[in-house]
């Protein structure tokens, strides 16, 4: 066993039953490093300290061991599933992670299947479509999930120019004398001022449904059926109807390359591996029709890659037969689907560049409830899908690493034309500030975070401006900066010193995802102030004061005329002003950095500003009125204002106020 562990955790490790389970790895500082499964936990888990690991990616992870949690579970499936759970909601350090902020979009289609022309709802008698993103539910029908946005949009306007469903709000629906707009351009039939029947809508409606699905060929069949009849009972007008919804629906099948098969619901992945990085191409094929892709670029991949190297033959228990090893590819797409799939429902049939570990596809079965099948050679349409993607996997990620490439010779040369201290360029941490309101109103300050060449969303702060005279930048620039690292001052006191950004020591955890030391105040390499001297007067002042080193302020004095590209650098140690160049690198990366600092402030002012001055805020102060009870305010009277101005008999009638919260709401908003 291993001298470097304590005499606790050996002990833990050597208790570990012959089961499946999933293991985690905790260090010092409690943040996660590794995520396993095993069907043996004890074989698995001792390999990693009877085994000299040497300097290996291995060897450092489990240098840092210092705790371990198991969990036991009743099945290899079962423990594929726990794993990647944990994966997807912990993110340790050297797991292959996905990362996806964005929830798909859906097709909805309002009202119950089978509830259209019965209930009295506009949405209920002549169903809606919309766009939709968010969680489901039971009250609505929904087709997707789509890969964009763009992908939902064009399927509604495919339907429209077909079944011409309307589109439009509810509150507008409900309030029309006469046809808009899409019923003259023939992309709607006007339900709303009764130019169809509730059962001539609802057929309409049905169709849909079944083309969304993937029935081509059964929509073609009831629509031929439908107008022979009207034929036959000499409504030639409505026969009419039909045949241009025929004609119309057969150009789109052309124009859409719409697939009349067996494959109506199919998921399409490829993944690409290339200088440390990875790519995995999803594309979505939909009711037979392709819907276009969506890449995805895990991260952690090298680390993870060469720890399940070492350890792909722990749960072979005759060692003398050598496992194969198993593609970097394999590993991410497996990754992939484990992780992708807990959220998203899963097609039948999945089309695979890699073949897919089969206790994978009984998981995704298990976890569905619906027979999951993967093919790794297709044939015919599918070979084609497959090689579709293939080929966007490998532009995607050529796409990256390019984008990498030049992000990082940004930051490299804004380093060498600064002189700031970093030599490992990934730890460069750059905060910029700027303030935005108007004409003194709702004043807010920014402040942005660039490391590891990108911009860090995540550690955006807004900051309220109070307290000061209206339209005085340079005290709001002087409040903000003192709220920002005074607290960094305070928190280095405590900790006995300031740790100037410099680079972390090895046992620290540096890399994206990672935890910090608890204890230890870091202050930026550089702040970028948007302004010129009179700002960065104000930050000198600041910093000053606190104690901090002024060689890591800079201002962003705009040019002549205020032309991009004529920017200068203004220094607060006494240096002189530095033009770096319209054509400069490290002035690109300067002009990003504060153009996301600017956005970041204008949003934040504006949104500031129209709740003060339309009153959102207000009905959620009002004690008894929650999101639903609002959102049914506003849908009534068309926002805040037609609230304030409603009596409290109007008020009543809508669903849920009681008279004492009308009386409530009317005294609040006066």
């Amino acid at each position: 066993m291993s001298d470097v562990h304590s005499e606790e955790l050996l002990a833990q490790v050597a208790a570990l039953p012959a089961l499946p389970g999933v293991y985690r790895y905790f260090d010092a500082q409690g943040a996660l490093l590794y995520v396993g499964k095993a069907r043996h936990l004890k074989r698995r888990v001792s390999s990693y300290f009877t085994k000299n690991h040497g300097g290996t990616r291995i060897g450092h992870m489990v240098s840092k061991i210092t705790r371990m949690e198991t969990t036991v579970v009743r099945s290899e499936a079962e423990a594929l599933l726990l794993e990647n759970n944990l994966i997807k909601t912990l993110n340790p350090k050297f797991n292959i992670l996905f990362r996806d902020d964005k929830s798909y979009p859906y097709l909805k289609i309002t009202g119950v299947a089978g509830g259209a022309a019965r209930g009295e709802a506009p949405g209920q008698v002549f169903p809606r479509m919309a766009y939709y993103r968010g969680s489901v539910d039971k009250k609505h029908r929904y087709f997707g999930p789509y890969p964009s946005a763009w992908a939902v949009k064009e399927t509604i306007q495919l339907l429209q120019k077909v079944f011409r469903l309307r589109t439009c709000e509810d509150t507008v629906f409900a309030n029309r004398t006469r046809p808009c707009l899409l019923y003259q351009i023939k992309r709607c039939t006007g339900p709303c001022v009764d130019l169809i029947s509730p059962e001539a809508y609802a057929a309409d409606v049905q169709h849909a449904e079944a083309l969304l699905r993937g029935e081509t060929q059964e929509v073609l069949q009831a629509m031929e059926t439908r107008m022979m009849a009207h034929s036959g009972k000499l409504e030639f007008e409505q026969a009419a109807e039909v045949r241009n919804q025929i004609q119309a629906l057969s150009r789109v099948l052309h124009q859409q390359s719409i697939e009349i098969a067996d494959d109506k619901d199919v998921d399409i992945l490829a993944v690409r591996v290339q200088g440390g990085r990875a790519c995995v191409n999803l594309a979505m094929v939909r009711g037979g029709r392709h819907l276009g892709d969506r890449p995805y670029f895990p991260v952690h991949v090298e680390d993870a890659a060469a720890i399940f190297a070492e350890e792909a033959d722990d749960d072979n228990p005759d060692h003398a037969v050598a496992a194969p090893a198993r593609p970097v590819e394999v590993q991410v797409l497996e990754a992939f689907i484990a992780q992708h799939y807990i959220g998203v429902p899963v097609p039948p049939l999945l089309v695979t560049s890699e073949p897919v570990d089969k206790a994978l596809m009984e998981a995704l079965t298990v976890q569905s409830g619906l027979r999951v099948t993967a093919v790794h050679q297709p044939r015919e349409q599918r070979r084609a899908w497959l090689d579709m993607a293939q080929k966007n996997a490998s532009l995607q990620l050529a796409r990256l690493l390019a984008e990498e490439g030049s992000q990082q010779a940004r930051t490299r040369a804004l380093v060498e034309a600064l002189d700031l201290p970093p030599e490992d360029l990934d730890q460069l941490t750059i905060e910029c500030f700027d303030i935005s309101h108007t004409a003194g109103e709702s004043t807010q300050a920014s402040c942005v975070v660039f490391h590891h060449h990108k911009m860090q969303s995540s550690e955006y702060r807004r900051y309220k401006i109070e307290g000061i005279t209206g339209g005085d930048d340079y005290a709001a620039m002087r409040q903000v900066l003192t709220r920002r690292y005074s607290k960094v001052v305070e928190a280095a006191r405590e900790a006995g010193g300031i740790d100037f950004a410099a680079a972390p020591p090895p046992d620290t955890e540096s890399a994206e995802g990672a935890v910090k030391p608890k204890g230890v105040a870091r202050l930026p390499d550089l702040v970028l102030i948007d302004g010129g001297k009179g700002q960065v007067g104000v930050a000198r002042e600041v910093f000053t004061a606190l104690g901090l080193d002024l060689a890591r302020i800079v201002g962003v004095e705009k040019g002549e005329g205020r032309k991009v590209g004529l920017e200068e650098l203004v220094f607060a140690d006494g240096r002189e002003k530095v033009y770096l160049g319209k054509d400069s690198a490290a002035l690109m990366l300067v002009a990003q950095i504060r153009d996301e600092a600017h956005r970041f402030a204008i949003t934040g002012m504006r949104a500031a500003r129209a709740k003060v001055r339309v009153g959102g805020g207000q009905l959620e102060e009002i004690a008894g009125v929650g999101p639903k009870k609002r959102a049914r305010l506003l849908q009534r009277f068309g926002g805040v204002r037609g609230v304030a101005s409603a009596s409290v008999e109007d008020l009543v009638t809508v669903d849920g106020i009681s008279r004492e919260l009308a009386e409530e709401i009317y005294r609040a908003l006066r």
